[in-house]
């Protein structure tokens, strides 16, 4: 009889525990579902909703409707949309674009043909150049691309109306329909752009390219004569340079000291060998490192999102190689003659004691005004920050003039390159070690599994900012939140109703 009953208690417990299973399992995941597809949430406001279970955020949502224009009359009269934060007027030189987004087919120089989304019928998009300091205009237009476009100056220290994103800073613009973006060139370097509207997928299918801002005098530390740009994407499945499928040629000659700018646009982290002469790293993000040293046999990681400066000394025969094992047919080819031998177990770089202090640039020694802690990790079916996803996550609430800390620790889901928008922040230390070298500011902090970094950030750039993971995949799995000033609103919203979706 006892043999029965557990027999009868297997067969019957065992298909209930599968189901319980497979109905947590889909419970989760229609909840991420939920979560990436909201019908409507400002994202101004999140910090009122944070804490909220779904039916008292629905009834929220229902009260702010209802209440309507008398809201609007009551508001704090110290309140500021973030539509009226524009560009300064100024006498600086006007640099005009206009772009296109449109669905292209692109025949690759492998003969592969791509159904791809494109600027100007390319992809990546046409390299954006300008001065330090100039007032560049680029207006958008949208061919047909059904569910929208914008623009986001990946790194670029914008006006909050200007940042590109979808139902925050705009709507997403509608085919026939363009949207005009203005701001002042203030930090030379190396950017790219991309659409923030369903940002993992039209990113991954070609809407992206380079802006590169040169300066108006060069850096002591940068003696290049010359100069290449290498953006790599992930275009559907193939994996490009400069719109190439088999690597990138660039000119040099014996001697001649080149400044390669490294763009990485896809969502894995790179690592680039050198092979056939050492190399500097001038820049990180578009920002000068301090007094660069040379490095031998260096592997240089490059976190998605991320862009660095390389400069190489041509040797005085033979190519100088640049190459990435997730990138293994693209190799960058740097002048002519024998290809040096390739040479393995290089050191991983550092900059937490790359370089050397700038005696006019002391680490900041203020008390902050406010300390956050980011912990980014992964739940069953989301990405998450501080055990939370989307707009569950209560922003990072700040008040212009603050100096502000942030911990961000990488508890695991893979690397996650933390980006934050309309800012960019300095690295003070890493796992409890602060950096010994050149100040290292970023926009982008490559994180991996274990580490912890102390940022700080200033927040002079009034605003409704994203910060988020740059693998974009993570963030449409819910790795993102907001960094928002107090008495910024926005008139636009995120969801299903208005059709803005900035992160899926």
């Amino acid at each position: 009889m006892a043999g029965r009953s557990v027999k009868r208690l297997f067969y019957i417990g065992l298909p209930v525990l599968v189901a319980l299973l497979v109905g947590a399992a889909l419970t989760t995941y229609w909840w991420q579902m939920r979560l990436q597809k909201p019908v409507e949430v400002n994202m101004a406001d999140m910090g009122h909703m944070a804490g909220m279970t779904h039916s008292e955020h629905m009834e929220h949502m229902e009260h702010m409707e209802h209440m309507g224009v008398m809201a609007a009359a009551n508001s704090d009269e110290k309140s500021v949309s973030c539509t009226a934060i524009n560009a300064p007027e100024s006498e600086a030189p006007i640099r005009k674009f206009d772009v296109t987004a449109a669905r292209t087919k692109l025949k690759l120089d492998n003969g592969k043909t791509v159904d791809a989304w494109t600027f100007n019928g390319i992809s990546p998009g046409p390299e954006l150049r300008v001065t330090e300091g100039d007032r560049v205009v680029v207006t958008l237009h949208n061919k047909d691309i059904e569910d929208g476009v914008t623009i986001h100056w990946h790194g670029i220290t914008v006006p909050c109306s200007q940042d590109g994103i979808a139902g925050v800073t705009q709507d997403a613009v509608l085919p026939g329909g363009q949207f005009t973006y203005t701001f002042i060139a203030t930090s030379p370097g190396t950017y790219w752009y991309h659409s923030h509207q369903m940002s993992s997928i039209q990113a991954s299918k070609g809407l992206l390219g380079s802006l590169i801002v040169e300066p108006k005098q060069k850096s002591e530390f940068d003696p290049s004569t010359n100069e290449a740009t290498a953006l790599y994407q992930q275009l559907g499945s193939s994996m490009l340079v400069n719109g190439s499928a088999n690597g990138l040629a660039v000119p040099g000659k014996p001697g001649e000291q080149i400044r390669l700018r490294l763009i990485n646009a896809g969502n894995e982290t790179m690592e680039f060998d050198i092979d056939g002469a050492p190399v500097r790293v001038l820049a990180m993000d578009g920002h000068d490192l301090h007094d660069p040293g040379l490095l031998d046999a260096a592997i240089v990681p490059i976190g998605a999102g991320q862009r660095y400066d390389l400069l190489i000394t041509m040797p005085e025969s033979g190519q100088v190689i640049v190459h990435s094992p997730s990138a293994k047919s693209l190799p960058i080819k740097i002048g002519s003659g024998a290809q040096p031998q390739h040479s393995e177990g290089g050191e991983l770089f550092s900059f937490v004691d790359y370089g050397s202090p700038s005696p006019t640039d002391p680490t900041p020694r203020v008390e902050p005004d406010r300390h956050f802690e980011l912990k980014l990790g992964q739940t069953l079916f989301t990405k998450s920050i501080n055990g939370k996803s989307f707009h569950e996550i209560p922003p990072l609430t700040v008040k212009e003039g603050d100096h502000v800390v942030i911990t961000v620790s990488n508890e695991g889901g893979g690397d996650h390159p933390f980006h934050v928008h309309g800012h960019v922040f300095r690295v003070l230390s890493r796992n409890g070690v602060a950096l010994q070298g050149s100040p290292v500011y970023l926009d982008t902090l490559l994180t991996k599994k274990g580490e912890t970094y102390e940022l700080y950030l200033e927040a002079n750039n009034p605003g409704l900012w994203m910060a988020h993971c740059h693998n974009l995949k993570h963030a449409s799995m819910g790795m993102s939140m907001m960094l928002n000033y107090e008495g910024i609103t926005t008139p636009y919203r995120v969801g299903t109703k208005s059709g803005n979706l900035p992160d899926l």
